[in-house]
């Protein structure tokens, strides 16, 4: 590789740290999952395995959706009121409940659920045990097992009293073709004793059959595709009634389709699409039937008052046709006399209006009488009865209105629910009006008879020379008109009301046919996708957890990350047999992997260096991280260029160069010099000896240990040194002590052209390049640079970011050794061995 090629990735290099770089990127997350990726595949295998698992032993939901149209008067009145009404209502000052919404609440009450599930038996469920999972069977069992009803009540009532449930889980199967073996608990919840269990067996031979437990008989009768084999296992369960409505109404939802329609959406979720479909099929015929008995109730009670005044007058008309026949047969009459007949007729005119006058007057104390008795409020008043006064009429019709609108709400709703409490005061003022309505028409009733009494009496006194017996006839007569005018009027409206009876509409109409939605869980492909994303997530996110709690460097891309001073080499751990003297692994001629490292490191401090600038400082944050290993083959590369080159030993607290390269002369050295006042080009060549690596390469020791070593460098004397040294050589490197331990290296620094931090792999922790980072801010360390030193490549991760990246591009000169390489020590700096100059 040429020295142009080098100087241009160094300028991309310098290039793109003029703009900040993402700490994560593509290309790393690449990278992660191609280091990691047998841990991506086990996590991968484990949640799909997970996910093929659930799939195939979670039992699947359906979802089931019908259209109701709800036929609703009081809405449709809401709906054509006034503008102005509408806009109040809007403002809040009034409130209503539209009709849609009241119906919805109702469809979702569990009254009406219950209903629905006694009818259709489905508080009883059975299990198809199949290899995968228990699957549920619905109209297709074998065997339908049943509770008695009054046991299946107090079920019920136990439930909703105090929430125990106590409910019957059984098995039955055959293991001859004969008999039927019947296995179950009885699982039983009381206040006191609390959960018990009580456990049967039975073996029936025919069926129907009877079962006694201590919560009621079990029937067990056999269906219509009867055809349990010997090996085949089914599970019943029979819980409450009111349990299993309230599990479906948790699956269950109702909203209005839209806000211009009268149209309910019902949509259910179940195991099962059959059964979810009879269902709502069913709910529609339970909410018609409660709705028509709610409708109904007004015409029910008016019967009921009806059939009891015709039983009642029907007995007095007996009485009075009797009586009639007794008076002739007494005083042998057979019919009035000619000369009152005109006199008569107009008073039996006026007496059969006195009557029907009467009537109404009795009829509306029978009201008034009514409407007061405390044990009627609430009730639907008789309204149909013959009463003439239409403002009575209205009223009663708006109050049995009212009443059985607020019967129907407390069926889904409690007494202190706003709607209920609205409705409630609507019939309380109601009723005050009824009262004052039939109060104001008796008064009016009462005139309109003394009028006719007036009459009656004018035309009664024109008889009174008539025979007493034929005046007494007349008066039983009379009794019996009006008694036979009523009796005809109350079997005129019991027929009317027969008539309104048999007529009453449904209220919900099902539109359309309930419609299989299709499966709402498991989800094949969101379970997969889910399996797959954690599959990729658990072991992105545990190895980010482990990168973000390790406290030493890496890599290259950690130092990046931690500071943007720009990394000038990467070195790898030398291997022990390519060391030479001094641990040297930098030799002439030669193209192995640690020459072409420490080239490249050599000529990226060229291209740093500018005009006649040649001192190159080294140092590290603490002992062990091969500074002076760094530093002893940069000087080698250079001196292979020709160049005279000095290695500087600047660490006096603790030298290591005269180890390193077996000098055992510690009386000459940097020390030396310093002491005197003045130092001459002839003083310096003295202290100076040459490495034995190579001609160009000469050292210069740190000398003998001072107790003094800063207030040593800090005199003028030291820069007289680093002068003559310029003057003399062509590259002046100084291995320093390290900075992050004493202050030597910052005084040092001030004559250094460039300054190399040198790090160390796996050793470095990361938090030092915080210091690093403030000494180059406060220009300490002047044009700083960084070597990333001990990047071992028989790791995996350097392997293929160095092996295939950084360094592969030298392949072309043969193959490298990525074996096991040379080891660190963990000395600490200012003790006695410095194994650092292993490196």
């Amino acid at each position: 590789m040429s020295e142009e090629n080098i100087l241009d990735n160094f300028e991309e290099l310098l290039g793109e740290k003029e703009t900040p770089r993402s700490k994560f990127n593509f290309s790393t997350l690449i990278s992660l999952f191609i280091l990691n990726w047998p841990y991506f595949l086990f996590s991968l295998i484990i949640f799909l395995s997970g996910a093929f698992l659930y799939l195939r032993y979670t039992e699947p939901t359906y979802m089931v959706s019908v259209r109701l149209l709800i036929k609703d008067e009081d809405s449709r009145k809401v709906r054509n009121t006034s503008q102005m009404l509408t806009n109040i209502m809007d403002l809040g000052v009034l409130s209503k409940s539209d009709g849609i919404e009241n119906e919805i609440e109702i469809l979702k009450s569990r009254v009406l659920i219950r209903d629905v599930v006694k009818d259709l038996k489905l508080y009883s469920e059975y299990r198809y045990k199949s290899s995968m999972r228990d699957v549920i069977v619905y109209g297709k069992q074998p065997i339908n097992v049943e509770l008695d009803p009054i046991h299946l009540d107090s079920l019920d009532n136990v439930f909703i009293e105090g929430g125990a449930i106590s409910y019957i889980r059984m098995k039955y199967y055959k293991k001859d073709s004969v008999n039927i073996t019947v296995e179950g608990t009885v699982y039983l919840h009381d206040y006191i004793e609390g959960k018990s269990e009580v456990e049967f067996t039975e073996q029936l031979d025919s069926l129907p059959a009877l079962i006694s437990t201590p919560v009621g008989t079990l029937t067990l009768t056999a269906s219509s595709n009867y055809r349990l084999k010997p090996g085949d296992v089914f599970t019943a369960t029979i819980l409450p009634p009111i349990v299993e409505a309230t599990k479906f109404l948790g699956s269950m939802s109702v909203a209005q389709a839209s806000k211009e329609t009268d149209i309910a959406l019902v949509t259910l979720t179940d195991n099962n699409v059959r059964r979810s479909m009879d269902f709502l099929r069913h709910l529609i015929v339970c909410y018609n039937r409660q709705a028509n008995e709610d409708k109904n109730e007004i015409a029910l009670r008016t019967e009921e008052f009806i059939n009891d005044r015709v039983v009642q007058l029907n007995q007095e008309l007996g009485a009075t046709d009797e009586e009639i026949e007794n008076f002739k047969r007494r005083n042998s009459v057979t019919g009035l006399s000619t000369d009152a007949l005109q006199a008569v007729q107009m008073s039996n005119q006026y007496s059969s209006r006195l009557s029907e006058a009467n009537a109404q007057i009795k009829m509306l104390d029978y009201l008034r009488e009514y409407v007061d008795d405390p044990k009627n409020e609430y009730q639907i008043i008789p309204s149909n009865v013959g009463l003439t006064d239409q403002a009575s009429i209205q009223l009663i019709a708006s109050y049995n209105s009212s009443v059985q609108n607020r019967n129907r709400l407390l069926t889904a709703l409690s007494e202190d629910a706003p709607q209920v409490q609205t409705i409630t005061a609507t019939i309380r003022d109601l009723e005050a009006s009824i009262k004052a309505a039939l109060l104001q028409a008796r008064r009016s009733a009462e005139i309109m008879r003394q009028g006719i009494v007036s009459e009656y009496s004018k035309y009664s006194g024109q008889v009174s020379n008539a025979p007493v017996q034929e005046r007494v006839l007349t008066q039983i007569g009379r009794q019996l008109d009006v008694k036979s005018g009523v009796y005809l009027l109350l079997l005129q409206k019991r027929e009317e009301n027969s008539i309104a009876l048999a007529a009453t509409a449904d209220k919900g109409k099902l539109i359309d046919e309930p419609l299989y939605e299709g499966k709402v869980k498991p989800k094949k492909k969101f379970i997969l996708f889910v399996a797959l994303f954690f599959g990729f997530a658990v072991p992105f996110f545990i190895i980010w957890l482990i990168s973000l709690f390790r406290y030493k460097i890496e890599g290259h891309e950690d130092v990046e990350g931690l500071t943007s001073l720009p990394i000038v080499a990467d070195v790898a751990l030398a291997n022990e047999k390519a060391k030479s003297t001094a641990g040297i692994v930098v030799h002439e001629n030669k193209n192995t992997q640690m020459d072409e490292i420490f080239r490249s490191m050599r000529t990226n401090l060229m291209f740093m260096l500018q005009g006649n600038q040649k001192t190159i400082l080294l140092t590290s944050s603490t002992s062990g991280e091969g500074k002076t290993f760094c530093a002893a083959n940069l000087a080698t590369s250079f001196s292979v260029l020709g160049k005279k080159v000095v290695l500087c030993g600047m660490d006096i607290r603790k030298p290591a160069l005269g180890r390193l390269f077996s000098i055992s002369d510690k009386t000459c050295g940097l020390t030396t010099l310093l002491k005197n006042d003045q130092v001459t080009m002839q003083d310096l060549e003295e202290q100076i000896v040459n490495s034995g690596i190579n001609d160009n390469l000469d050292l210069l020791m740190s000398g003998p240990i001072p107790p003094n070593p800063t207030e040593l460098l800090a005199r003028e004397v030291f820069g007289n040194v680093i002068q003559l040294l310029q003057e003399k050589y062509d590259y002046v490197i100084l291995d320093t002590a390290p900075i992050g331990l004493v202050t030597d290296t910052t005084q040092i620094a001030t004559y250094a052209d460039v300054c190399v931090y040198v790090c160390r792999a796996d050793y470095t922790p990361k938090s030092i390049f915080g210091m690093v980072n403030n000494l180059v801010k406060e220009g300490k360390l002047n044009n700083a640079c960084v070597v990333i030193n001990g990047i071992d490549m028989s790791r995996r991760k350097n392997g293929y970011y160095y092996g295939y990246g950084r360094y592969g591009k030298y392949s072309k000169y043969g193959q490298y050794n990525y074996g096991m390489y040379g080891h660190y020590s963990d000395s600490h700096y200012g003790q006695k061995d410095d194994d650092s100059i292993k490196k």
